[in-house]
Formats: structure tokens, C-alpha cells, sequence
């Protein structure tokens, strides 16, 4: 007479899935040590070359994670080396604006240092209080509604802009990106500078402004000399 205290299990219950074998080998690491043959005899499938050992698997594994970090090492090197132009490009506008002794001066010089020493497209100046320089840089439309929209909270913007607002700043559409630069000297506003790149990516809101802090402040202090 057979027992009925035995239970057999279930199909269910003795299904092995993929987390159960993981928690499994995560559980008892010296399942392979106990296993070696199955180290060197287990084939795992590989899309262009049929079927490689385990080892061959940890190898290409890591042969791609050498190769990814030679990339990452190298995107590196390249960035730090267009930081290092960059700042040197920068030290030497700061001289030259230290020497300009007129704000027409001072506006040929920026103009210059970002259309042909940045490749920039076009840079332009406006100012809070009116002026009796003339320059084409300096911006003659009333553009205090887009410093109250756009700069009453932030020292930058990057990125588009409206087209009444190209308009009004660049005198056209202005296809691309801009960064407008918010100037101001002992608390007092001056006005903004706008600078613009025909790649739309060129401005983008995470780019690093410790570059752009040191000239803002400086420059906003020339033309406070100059101008005022």
C-alpha cells in the first residue's frame, strides 16, 4: 500500500529560471571550482563566431571594456586640449582688452576675438543706459523685455531664441544657437551681450561657464569705464 505523506513536486515548483540559477551561483562561488571541466567545456553562443568558450566570453568582455575606457581616455585628451587652446585664446583677449583705450575699441576687439579667433558667427552689444558710441556691434532696438525674459533670474542663457527676438538683437533670423551674457558692474545692470553660432548645438545649457564668468566680469567693467 503506497504512502500518501509523499508529495511530489510540482512542474511549476521545480521549473529553474534564470534568477533562480543566478542566486544560485551568486550563493555558492565554488560551484566551478567544483565544476572545472565544465569551465573549459561550456559553449556559449556568439553571433560572429558561432559558439566560444566561457573563457574566450570573459576575454572579449574585457577587451571591450579596454577598449572603451582608450576611447574615453582619448575623448579626454582631445577635450583637456581644446581647453588649453581655449584658455590660452582667452588669457590673450583679456590682454588685449586691457589695452583698448576707447569703447569702439573695446567693441572691435570683442568682435574680432569672436567671429574670426571663436569662428563665431556674430557678436552684439545692448546696453541698459544710452550711449553717444556708435558701433555695429551695439544693438539700437529696445531689447528690455528680452533681458526681463530671459536674464531677470539667470547671469546666462543658451540656446534658441524667438524670431521677433533675433530679429530685434542680430536685425534678422538668425539660424543656430545663441548664449546671451548678462553684464553687470558693482550690482548695477549695463546690458547683455549676444553671441551667436550657426550650429544649433554650439550654445547648449550645459556648458561650463567658468570661462565665460571671468570675461563677463571683466568686460562688463571696460565698458563701464569706457562708456560711462
Amino acid at each position: 500500500m503506497q504512502s500518501n505523506d509523499q508529495n511530489p513536486m510540482s512542474d511549476e515548483e521545480i521549473k529553474l529560471t534564470d534568477e533562480l540559477i543566478v542566486s544560485y551561483l551568486q550563493e555558492h562561488p565554488e560551484f566551478f571550482n567544483r565544476q572545472a571541466e565544465l569551465v573549459t567545456s561550456l559553449r556559449l553562443p556568439d553571433q560572429q563566431r558561432g559558439a566560444i568558450s566561457l573563457v574566450e566570453r570573459q576575454l572579449s568582455q574585457q577587451r571591450q571594456k579596454i577598449h572603451s575606457l582608450e576611447e574615453e581616455i582619448t575623448q579626454l585628451m582631445v577635450i583637456a586640449n581644446q581647453n588649453e587652446q581655449l584658455f590660452a585664446l582667452y588669457s590673450d583677449l583679456y590682454l588685449r582688452l586691457l589695452d583698448c583705450t576707447a569703447a569702439e575699441e573695446l567693441l572691435d576687439c570683442l568682435h574680432q576675438a569672436t567671429t574670426q579667433l571663436l569662428s563665431l558667427d556674430a557678436l552684439k552689444l545692448w546696453l541698459v543706459k544710452p550711449t553717444s558710441v556708435k558701433h555695429s556691434s551695439l544693438i539700437e532696438a529696445d531689447c528690455a523685455e528680452i533681458i526681463e525674459n530671459r536674464l531677470s533670474k539667470d547671469e546666462y542663457y543658451f540656446g534658441r531664441l524667438q524670431q521677433s527676438e533675433q530679429e530685434l538683437i542680430f536685425a534678422q533670423p538668425t539660424p543656430g544657437s545663441v548664449v546671451l551674457v548678462r553684464l553687470t558692474h558693482q550690482q548695477e545692470d549695463i546690458g547683455f551681450l549676444a553671441i551667436s553660432s550657426q550650429d544649433a548645438e554650439h550654445f547648449d545649457p550645459r556648458m561650463d561657464t567658468l570661462l565665460l564668468n571671468q570675461f563677463k566680469k571683466l568686460v562688463a567693467k571696460l565698458l563701464h569705464q569706457q562708456l560711462y
